[in-house]
């Protein structure tokens, strides 16, 4: 069975690229599909503008693209409710170098899932 994992990325996407440091702010988000702890295939989507639907917009977008994990620097606590009640569970890749490492990481079961206490807090946003 197949995984699909969004990465908020920087331009031009890719396991290369640096990881985008707030997930509704990035430039874009590079999707890879892991199946059998092997990366199968990777593609890069770009972000919705943020004025559609805030912060929650991205959150439908990457459920509507498959995604089942998302591996993120920094998140409100609105969004994390979101992707918790659309079935996409949220890892902290934050210490990662880039996308790449970070889905490493995610293979090798080393990032912690997000929780109330790795949330940027404030004010919920994006």
């Amino acid at each position: 069975m197949s995984t699909i994992v969004a990465i908020p990325s920087s331009n031009p996407g890719g396991l290369d690229a640096m990881l985008g440091a707030h997930f509704g702010h990035c430039d874009l988000y590079t999707l890879v599909t892991i199946e059998d702890k092997t990366i199968q295939s990777v593609n890069v989507i770009p972000n919705v503008p943020h004025q559609q639907g805030g912060c929650m917009a991205p959150v439908q977008y990457l459920a509507d693209n498959g995604t089942q994990a998302l591996i993120a620097g920094g998140m409100g606590f609105r969004p994390l409710m979101g992707f918790n009640q659309v079935g996409i569970s949220v890892y902290f890749g934050g210490d990662a170098q880039n996308v790449g490492e970070a889905v490493n990481a995610f293979i090798e079961d080393k990032l912690p899932q997000f929780s109330q206490e790795h949330t940027c807090g404030g004010g919920g946003g994006a």
